[in-house]
């Protein structure tokens, strides 16, 4: 077997073993060359034809969600350093499968979504690109939960991020999509190059790049490598930060969920959270669990000011405004990255800190489930009210009850009202985290931000079943929204009947 010095590994580090795993590694580089495959099909696609790409790009994310099946046995690795199994630079365990499941079915429902959408804007938005693009940045995310170095953490980051810049502003000739795309991007790209430096002060300490050997050696660090470890934790949260949309790295997040399409939208609430909180959970947790006093009240303080600007900002949209559908549902992805942030906080307090991130990655399941449906039904009420106000949903039980019945599920879901019992459910959870780690404060501040949050949402629910006025407007589903609205639907019910599927499945044995 021959062996080849890893780019990665300390100077005094053993080889690396250049075999690969590729069953462990299946699920995003399935992603990654289906969407290879479809840029290249492009080119020789007639335009009347277009729509086969999308439904490829459907099914390769569908096989890339299978091939995690076979990787449910039990933990697997490679990339390892030789003789060195706990030395790795990707490993498929419980934490990263079930991150890579989010990411993966998130993006299969944003595809779905998708063909709707690029049917509605023919000719506005190129259709080879974009599913090239939407793939991309769902291998770079399904790889990032997986990654054990910083490296491959930080490269898997831009994968995933610099797509997503793209599909924002690649609506021909929509001067707001430009706007949003070029705010997001240079915000991201300021983010990125402090956590940059962070990085490279953590390295300069510890000499190495790999997160468990970076654990093993920051405990020996002191003097001024230890003031400069300190800065280094800071400065490489500022960059997850971004991507989780914390409080003061929100401010692009409204107006690049409106001037993205409506799937872009619904992508980046859910699989960009989902990639923020993997890298800032593996950063802190598995790199840097001996400086929990470092991040865990910046991570506390931050969970707090989230959770309040995020509500605060969602009660304050006026329901008449262009495009206020979608810049509540933006307002309310920043207020619930807050409660995300909770157990992620209290992981800092806790003896073991795998049950507190298990509260995280159970409430991103739920989280993602309804706020993906949330979106479904946006898209559906847009292609009828293309201004998307929130007044537009007046009366929608008269138009089409069964969809004012979902909106409405996942409405309360987010709220943490039966019957949204999943919401409920992951809200205690994260409750309860923070109070068993002593951050009562936390709790009552969590605490006041749901019932704020209360009041937007069950607003919102109660127009859906008030008398329309005039004729009510007939909403027109195609069959992929129809199936993403039912997928949604299904699922949130079915976790809503059996809450414990959810913690059992992501909050035991993740590391």
């Amino acid at each position: 077997m021959s062996a080849l010095a890893h780019p990665l590994a300390h100077p005094l580090a053993q080889s690396v073993v250049q075999s690969v795993d590729w069953l462990t590694i299946a699920p995003p580089t399935l992603a990654a060359v289906v969407g290879l495959g479809v840029l290249v099909a492009d080119l020789f696609v007639g335009d009347g034809k277009k729509a086969v790409l999308g439904w490829v790009s459907v099914a390769g994310l569908a096989v890339s969600l299978l091939a995690l099946l076979p990787l449910l046995d039990g933990d697997r690795s490679t990339f390892c350093l030789a003789g060195d199994a706990d030395v790795c630079s990707y490993t498929a365990d419980r934490f990263a499968l079930v991150i890579q499941f989010l990411v993966l079915g998130g993006a299969l429902l944003a595809a779905i979504l998708s063909t709707t959408a690029l049917k509605d804007a023919r000719g506005l938005l190129p259709e080879g690109e974009f599913w090239f693009l939407l793939l991309s940045s769902a291998a770079g995310a399904a790889l990032l939960p997986a990654a054990r170095d910083l490296a491959t953490l930080v490269v898997a980051l831009e994968v995933a991020s610099l797509p997503a810049f793209a599909l924002v502003g690649l609506r021909y000739g929509d001067r707001r999509s430009a706007e949003a795309a070029l705010k997001f991007f240079l915000s991201s790209v300021t983010a990125t190059a402090v956590s940059l430096l962070g990085i490279s002060f953590v390295y300069a300490a510890t000499g190495t790049l790999y997160l468990t050997e970076i654990a093993t050696r920051v405990q020996d660090v002191d003097g001024q490598l230890q003031t400069l470890t300190r800065a280094g934790v800071v400065l490489t949260l500022i960059g997850f930060a971004f991507k989780t949309a914390a409080v003061p790295f929100h401010f692009w997040v409204p107006d690049t969920y409106v001037g993205a399409p409506l799937p872009v939208a619904a992508y980046l609430s859910v699989v960009g959270k989902a990639v923020g909180f993997s890298g800032l959970i593996l950063v802190t947790v598995v790199a840097l669990p001996s400086y929990a006093d470092v991040w865990g009240p910046a991570l506390a303080v931050l969970a707090a000011l989230t959770m309040t600007v995020g509500n605060v900002g969602a009660l304050r949209q006026q329901t008449t405004r262009a495009y206020s559908a979608v810049r509540l549902l933006a307002w309310s992805s920043v207020g619930q990255a807050g409660y995300l942030l909770v157990p992620v906080a209290a992981a800092a307090y806790a003896d073991d800190p795998r049950r507190p991130v298990g509260s995280t990655v159970a409430y991103a399941l739920m989280y993602a489930a309804v706020n993906l449906g949330a979106f479904a039904v946006a898209a559906l009420v847009a292609r009828t009210k293309p201004l998307n106000r929130v007044a537009d949903y007046r009366g929608l039980y008269a138009a089409s009850p069964l969809t004012a019945l979902l909106l409405g599920f996942f409405l309360l879901c987010l709220a943490g009202l039966p019957p949204g019992v999943i919401g409920l459910f992951a809200k205690v959870t994260v409750f309860s985290a923070a109070v068993d780690a002593g951050l009562g404060w936390l709790a009552v501040v969590m605490a006041v931000n749901v019932v704020i949050a209360l009041f937007y949402y069950l607003q919102w629910t109660a127009l859906l079943f008030r008398a329309p006025e005039g004729a009510p407007a007939k909403h027109r589903a195609t069959a992929p929204l129809t199936a993403a609205l039912a997928l949604t639907g299904v699922l949130a019910v079915v976790l809503s009947g059996a809450p414990q599927l959810v913690l059992r499945f992501a909050g035991t044995g993740l590391f």
